[in-house]
């Protein structure tokens, strides 16, 4: 329900008929093989033999493109269906990696793992709802290799850079973690560190009361951790997306929001005001700190980079709030 007024142009993958599902794999290999290629293109370079890795995965991608393609083709027609996996609740936009100048070896990994996942759990869904069977085959049998593609990718690995090249990779679990709770949970606590900014020292240097302004803070806090908590929980079911359970999701995204704005709103509980402010002040400091040091941990985002953007994002609400609560 709250999916579909969150995106109400968009359609359930359940409501998809299997020349629409065929018409969405074949569009979504496609893509997939790009991005592929394109990652071996920017990494070519500096690391050839990786490269290498991509582009045989991109060649994997286009053998599943043309398997549909064929059975498309017998059952339908020359004529695809222009429908894509964006027009289609639940799937994710590819985070656009390869038009980063510099790549990290971990990003491209990452984001290659989460292409896996994705296709996996989209060929494991399509073919439960598919009555053809020669079409609930083919998906079933295409969910199965994504399923071990990295395996694909880790013979690739073996084959061109030898056992003793290869970079120690994160398991499975650890990007799951990351899909589950880190990314949602990241998202919460910079929207609750910085969006809370404003209200808060607004309220303070308006009022001058510390109480009045520990009450505003912590509404502001529970306010936006449950808007927050509620969107990333219906943002997808997390079965096409291998992102996890919604409910999990968007507990982290909704409790690292509320603990992000809280963080400068407790000090507000000290009675005098010119040492609740400049503790506050320095409680900022530390959460926009945290989420640089958790960028550059999980994401991949060199620290520095990240400490820039949330500072320069930070200071400019932290300003306005100021500047509002002072007028």
């Amino acid at each position: 329900m709250f999916t579909r007024l969150l995106e109400p142009n968009k359609r359930d993958f359940s409501s998809l008929t299997a020349r629409e599902i065929l018409a969405v794999a074949v569009a979504a290999e496609e893509e997939d093989g790009r991005i592929y290629l394109a990652f071996a293109e920017k990494l070519a370079p500096i690391y050839p033999a990786t490269a290498k890795i991509f582009e045989g995965m991109a060649e994997e991608e286009n053998g599943h493109r043309r398997r549909l393609l064929d059975l498309y083709t017998e059952r339908f027609g020359p004529n695809l269906v222009p429908i894509r996996r964006e027009d289609v609740r639940g799937f994710l936009k590819r985070k656009p990696l390869w038009l980063m100048t510099n790549l990290k070896l971990e990003q491209v990994r990452q984001q290659a793992w989460e292409m896996e996942e994705q296709a996996a759990n989209f060929y494991g869904e399509a073919a439960k709802q598919s009555t053809d069977t020669a079409i609930r085959k083919l998906l079933g049998d295409l969910a199965e290799e994504e399923k071990h593609h990295a395996h694909v990718a880790d013979q690739l690995e073996k084959d061109n850079l030898g056992d003793g090249a290869k970079e120690t990779e994160h398991s499975e679990e650890h990007r799951q973690f990351v899909l589950t709770y880190v990314q949602p949970g990241l998202a919460g606590l910079m929207d609750g560190s910085v969006s809370t900014l404003a209200p808060v020292f607004a309220a303070a240097f308006a009022t001058g009361n510390t109480w009045q302004t520990f009450l505003v803070g912590l509404a502001a806090a529970v306010g936006a951790g449950i808007s927050m908590g509620i969107t990333e929980a219906a943002s997808d079911d997390g079965k096409l997306t291998g992102r996890g359970s919604p409910i999990k999701r968007g507990i982290a995204c909704g409790v690292m929001t509320a603990i992000g704005g809280l963080g400068h709103a407790l000090p507000y509980l000290i009675p005098n005001f010119f040492t609740a402010t400049t503790i506050a002040m320095v409680v900022v400091l530390i959460e926009l700190w945290a989420i640089a040091f958790i960028q550059a941990r999980y994401m991949s985002t060199p620290f520095w980079r990240a400490a820039l953007q949330v500072v320069v994002g930070g200071a400019l609400v932290f300003g306005a709030g100021i500047l509002i609560g002072s007028a």
